[in-house]
């Protein structure tokens, strides 16, 4: 097993926290077991997941109410005292991309939030883009074992009539009150580190989405990776390569403590002490 050196890096003074944020209709079981990578090295862990027909629905009526969530989330991190911990994200799917979204833009835009030490990004399985067959897929997914056939195919076919009509047709009005969390991300301000794990297999979200993502990232001077797994379906690839999976997040994680720790060196140096003056 691979062995995060946090207190070399750190010189024992702050653990990391990482914030998992779930894809839309994943259990606090399904994160457990992504926590777990991070935990068995020192680090804390919070997961979150926002509802599936916030997700689904309230996103694509253009209703903002994930980022109410995403404030909360964040306020926790004061209220459990780790605010001064370097901070890692690690999201699943478009649920969890849809509430990021909202966390980067308090990151940049409320003062007491501007302050936190975000080292880094892990992005599974998203962003996507307008893909109505994927998102009819997923959604699928979460409706089927508990949902009335009749009531399923009733709110899969007012999804795709709402998602068609109000991010397709008359997106180039709409993108004006409430753009897509994709779109919203291009522009993306931040200049930590990321991390993209996908694969082409993936019949949610596609490649060619994640890329486009990637190659925007990089056009604004950020550090980005990204790993296909090839053959995994969507979210799996932990399930599928979990040795694989765990190496990579922590080596990407160590990597972002190291880049932040010479960052911090290299600030405190370009400072003047006193006895210079």
């Amino acid at each position: 097993m691979y062995v995060l050196p946090l207190e070399k890096l750190w010189h024992a003074q702050k653990e990391p926290v990482v914030i998992l944020l779930g894809w839309a209709g994943s259990k606090d079981r399904h994160l457990a077991k992504y926590s777990s990578i991070y935990n068995e090295q020192g680090c804390i862990t919070l997961r979150y997941t926002a509802p599936w027909k916030t997700v689904f629905f309230s996103e694509s009526f253009g209703c903002k109410g994930l980022s109410t969530t995403a404030q909360q989330l964040l306020d926790l991190l004061f209220d459990y005292e780790v605010e001064n911990n370097p901070i890692l994200f690690h999201v699943f799917s478009n649920g969890g991309f849809m509430l990021y979204r909202y966390i980067v833009e308090l990151l940049h835009s409320h003062k007491q939030f501007s302050t936190l030490c975000v080292v880094g990004t892990v992005v599974d399985s998203a962003p996507g883009a307008r893909n109505v067959k994927g998102s009819l897929r997923a959604l699928d997914v979460i409706l089927a074992p508990n949902t009335n056939v009749v009531l399923r195919y009733f709110l899969l076919a007012l999804f795709f009539c709402m998602v068609f009509i109000l991010r397709i047709v008359l997106y180039p009005l709409t993108k004006y009150f409430h753009r897509n969390h994709y779109d919203a991300m291009l522009g993306d301000p931040s200049s930590w580190p990321q991390l993209y794990l996908y694969s082409k297999a993936d019949k949610v979200i596609t490649q060619t989405d994640v890329l486009g993502m990637v190659w925007a990232r990089q056009l604004k001077g950020v550090q980005v990776e990204s790993v296909d797994f090839t053959t995994s379906a969507h979210v799996s690839h932990f399930r599928d390569f979990p040795e694989q999976y765990s190496d990579r997040c922590l080596a990407f994680l160590t990597h972002c403590l190291q880049s932040e720790a010479e960052g911090q060196r290299k600030r405190h140096l370009s400072v003047p002490s006193k006895n210079m003056r």
